[in-house]
């Protein structure tokens, strides 16, 4: 094995998969939502650099190309579970994730049964773009629980009347609640959608390669 800084880059967006999830067991909210949106939000760049690294320095490896699209998976599918799991629009996020998680599934059992073939299922530059959205969807939505860890945090020992007068701005916002609010709902409408446009471009290019299987399916 070569470990070049591409791989290494690789390797540490490999870990940090799991520490997404290990941050809410250890650290209490909202220091596990910022903890895990900096982890997830820096190990993401990684996947631009690694690549962008390894062909400009040449050092492009075997084990860099088979660590790569492992990493991404791993990073989206703990990132879902865990935002599903503590998000209070979970309901609404359970469709975009399962579309996401069975593409990912399907795809990679594919690519296992069309062993030495499975250059066929080459990633593809929607395929690239279905990724940026699945990143940039998942950070959003992490912003999105540390806003509302704070609104929440900031409501407690108020009744619901004092904090309706608040919002509505009928009495001093001295707890920020306007501006929490504002960015509560603008992230969680934002990843929502971004979500959502993710999960279309997980079914599109998941048919593409399954397409492209068909041919060596047939008995």
């Amino acid at each position: 094995m070569t470990w070049t800084i591409p791989n290494v880059l690789t390797t540490l967006r490999l870990l940090a998969a799991p520490a997404v999830a290990v941050m809410f067991l250890y650290f209490t909210r909202p220091w596990a939502d910022w903890f895990a949106l900096v982890l997830f939000v820096g190990a993401a760049i990684t996947d631009y650099f690694d690549g962008y690294l390894a062909r400009m320095w040449k050092q492009t490896t075997k084990l860099g190309t088979m660590l790569d699209p492992i990493a991404d998976k791993a990073m989206v599918v703990i990132a879902l579970m865990v935002i599903v799991g503590y998000s209070s629009m979970s309901p609404w996020l359970v469709l975009p994730a399962t579309v996401i998680l069975f593409r990912e599934v399907f795809v990679s059992g594919l690519r296992e049964f069309l062993g030495d073939t499975a250059g066929t299922l080459k990633v593809t530059k929607l395929a690239k773009w279905k990724t940026t959205a699945q990143m940039v969807a998942i950070a959003v939505l992490f912003a999105q629980g540390v806003f509302e860890h704070y609104l929440w945090a900031s409501t407690e020992g108020m009744d619901q009347a004092m904090v309706d007068a608040i919002l509505a701005g009928q009495e001093e916002d001295l707890h920020g609640l306007q501006w929490k609010l504002t960015g509560m709902v603008w992230c969680g409408h934002v990843g929502l959608w971004l979500l959502w446009l993710a999960a279309a471009l997980t079914l599109i290019t998941g048919f593409d390669y399954f397409r492209k299987a068909t041919p060596f399916l047939k008995d």
